[in-house]
C-alpha cells in the first residue's frame, strides 16, 4: 500500500516521532493513522525501558515562585548534547509550566503527568531522560523565600525565612548553591557522615605518633572545622567572608527554617570507559 507525505506529516505531527519511524509504523497498519499511533506509542515505551537502565546524569534545573509555594525539579539527560536540544528545552518548559498551575509535592505525581512526553522525547533524542527530583516549600509569602538558578540551569537552590525579606533570600539561596552546606546547624548533620568524618580524623590522628591526648585534640579541632565548613549558620557568607551567616541573619532579626540545594547529576554514579574499551565492549556484543 503507498503512504503518501500528507499522512507521514499527520502522525510525525501528532506523535513527535522520526519521519522513517511514522512511515513504517503506516505501512505497518496499511495507513491508519489511528492504529500506527497506538504502534508508535507502544514502541515508545518500550523503548523508554529499554533506555531507563542507562544512567541520565546531565540536564538542567527548573524553579517556580507562586503567591504560597515555591518548587525546584531536576531533569536529567545523557549528555549535554541531549540537553540543548530543541525537544529537551519543550520538554523542560512544559514542566515548568505544569509548575505554575500545579503545586507538585511528591515527584512520582509529576512523573505520572508527564510519562507519555517523556517516552516521545526518548524515542526523538535516543536518550534516556527522566524527571529525577523535585523539591516544594510552602510558605504565606513570597517575600519569605529566596530562590538562586545558575545561569547554566545545573544548579540552584532554595531558601525559607522567618520573616519577609526577599533581598536577604536571593543571597542565602546564592551563597547555599556556592557552598553547599549539609544542613542548617550541626544538629542537623547525618549522624552516618559525622561518624564516617570522625573515623577518617582519628585514623590520620593514629598516623601522626602522637601521644593519646594530642591526638584527641587533632580530632576535635578536625571535626569543630569540618562542622564549620558544612553548616549554613557558620559559613562564611560568600559576598562577604568576614560576616557569617549567623551573623549576617541576627543583623536582619531573621531566622532560616529550611532550605534545598540542586546540583545536575550529583550523587549519579557515572562509569567511565576509554575508547577502546567502548570498542571492545561493541564488538563483544557484535560477536
Amino acid at each position: 500500500m503507498e503512504i503518501k507525505a500528507s499522512q507521514v506529516k499527520e502522525l510525525r505531527e501528532l506523535s513527535g516521532v522520526g519521519m522513517m519511524e511514522c512511515k513504517k509504523a503506516l505501512v505497518e497498519v496499511e495507513g491508519d493513522i489511528e492504529k500506527a499511533l497506538d504502534l508508535l506509542r507502544s514502541n515508545s515505551a518500550l523503548k523508554a525501558e529499554k533506555k531507563s537502565a542507562r544512567v541520565a546524569a546531565d540536564g538542567v534545573i527548573k524553579v517556580h515562585v507562586s503567591e504560597n509555594y515555591a518548587t525546584m525539579v531536576e531533569i536529567n539527560s545523557e549528555t549535554d548534547f541531549a540537553a540543548k536540544d530543541d525537544s529537551f528545552i519543550e520538554f523542560a518548559k512544559n514542566i515548568e509550566e505544569r509548575l505554575v498551575n500545579k503545586k507538585y509535592l511528591d515527584v512520582e505525581d509529576l512523573k505520572k503527568d508527564v510519562e507519555e512526553d517523556r517516552q516521545k522525547l526518548v524515542q526523538s533524542i535516543g536518550e534516556n531522560i527522566q524527571v529525577r527530583r523535585l523539591a516544594t516549600q510552602e510558605f504565606d509569602s513570597p517575600k519569605k523565600v529566596g530562590t538562586y538558578l545558575h545561569s547554566d540551569n545545573k544548579l540552584a537552590a532554595m531558601v525559607l525565612l522567618k520573616e519577609e525579606n526577599d533581598e536577604l533570600g536571593r543571597d542565602i539561596a546564592m551563597h547555599i548553591s556556592a557552598s553547599a552546606p549539609l544542613s542548617i546547624n550541626e544538629d542537623g548533620v547525618d549522624k552516618e557522615v559525622l561518624e564516617r568524618e570522625t573515623n577518617i580524623f582519628e585514623s590520620q590522628a593514629k598516623e601522626s605518633g602522637k601521644d593519646e591526648n594530642i591526638m584527641q585534640k587533632m580530632v576535635e579541632g578536625k571535626i569543630k572545622r569540618f562542622l564549620k565548613e558544612v553548616t549554613l549558620l557558620s559559613q562564611d557568607f560568600i559576598k562577604d567572608p568576614d560576616t557569617s551567616i549567623s551573623k549576617l541573619l541576627e543583623n536582619s532579626d531573621n531566622e532560616v527554617i529550611s532550605f534545598e540545594r540542586f546540583k545536575v547529576g550529583e550523587g549519579i554514579e557515572v562509569s567511565s570507559k576509554d575508547f577502546a574499551e567502548e570498542v571492545a565492549e561493541q564488538l563483544n556484543k557484535d560477536g
